[in-house]
């Protein structure tokens, strides 16, 4: 991501803006990590080398083109070279990047994706962050990196379509994602049929109105479930009548109840 501020953490590298290359001037792969105490949102950027970022105690939301990202503990989040960004967090969260060198990188994706972080991954780029890492040592291990390195399953990405016909709901419901308007109200803010606005949103975000909107609110509830709050109180703030249903769908687009997702983050 882009520069914040100076603090001090496991494996810090302090840095000055436009010294990117000089980071892995001598090496592959650059990590470090920072604490951030308060919030934080970059505006879209992007950088020289391919990027790795991850977080411990809270999540990551990163806009990337036409898509939103919403980064958990166990996750990362690979970001091309070139490719612009933006991205948030909250306090306290631990935020780590891995920056990889476009022409030495063995394993490199095209396009965002999010990636498994797995214990393995993790602790190797905790051990490239040491600056008295001998160069042979350091060799060794950015070489396991490039061979454990991959995107995780399945990607919770959601599309963020920017179509005139629809793009007043997007932005509301992305603000608010605990608005229940339905179509036909919606439809009549936009001055458009109920058919066009249907059409619209699967056309442009691969889904269905009401699915595009529960993966919404299951993107939010990740963050804030991935904060500390209980599952009852992200229920309500998200509008949910019954916390059985928000369960219900928030299991079926990530695959896991709210409680397993919070035990683990």
């Amino acid at each position: 991501m882009g520069r914040t501020r100076e603090v001090t953490a496991r494996g810090t590298w302090r840095r000055a803006p436009g010294r990117e290359g000089a980071l892995v001037a001598r090496s592959a792969i650059h990590a470090e990590s920072q604490v951030l105490e308060t919030p934080v949102e970059w505006e879209l950027h992007e950088h020289a080398l391919h990027e790795l970022v991850w977080v411990r105690g809270g999540a990551l939301t990163a806009r990337v083109g036409e898509r939103l990202f919403t980064v958990p503990a166990g996750y990362g989040l690979w970001l091309p070279a070139g490719v612009r960004h933006g991205g948030r967090l909250t306090a306290g969260v631990e935020l780590s990047s891995a920056f990889f060198a476009p022409d030495r990188s063995v394993t490199a994706f095209p396009e965002a994706v999010e990636v498994t972080m797995s214990p393995v991954l993790d602790s190797l780029l905790v051990h490239l962050a040491r600056p008295d890492l001998e160069p042979a040592a350091r060799s060794r291990a950015e070489g396991v990196v490039f061979d454990v390195l991959e995107p995780a399953g399945e990607q919770l990405a959601i599309t963020v379509s920017d179509d005139p016909r629809i793009a007043p709901i997007v932005r509301a419901i992305i603000d608010d994602p605990a608005d229940d308007r339905g179509l036909e109200e919606w439809a009549a803010v936009v001055g458009a049929s109920e058919r066009t606005v249907t059409r619209v949103f699967r056309d442009t975000t691969g889904l269905a109105f009401a699915r595009w909107r529960s993966t919404v609110r299951a993107h939010r509830a990740m963050s804030l479930l991935a904060e500390g709050w209980e599952v009852q109180d992200v229920s309500d703030v998200l509008g949910y009548a019954q916390t059985s249903t928000f369960i219900a769908a928030f299991r079926r687009v990530t695959g896991r109840t709210p409680g397993t997702f919070r035990t683990r983050s």
